[in-house]
């Protein structure tokens, strides 16, 4: 499972998950470093943030930006 960090308020990450859907966990559950944007994967040893996914995702949020907007 991966979820996607939103937005963090009062001691939670909100969290988009896989089907679309959101949940609160709380951030004692999530490992240090877990910020708005922060990609995390699922183990069997709890959550890890996976940079390199978080990376490919911001750059192609970046380049449909691009896009959208005409910019090369």
């Amino acid at each position: 499972m991966i979820i996607i960090v939103d937005r963090i308020e009062g001691g939670f990450a909100v969290a988009e998950l896989e089907d679309g859907s959101h949940a609160d966990i709380p951030l004692g559950e999530l490992p240090e470093g877990t910020h708005e944007g922060s990609v995390l994967k699922k183990t069997e040893r709890g959550w890890e943030l996976d940079p390199d996914e978080e990376r490919r995702r911001r750059e192609r949020a970046a380049e449909l930006t691009r896009k959208l907007f005409g910019r090369r």
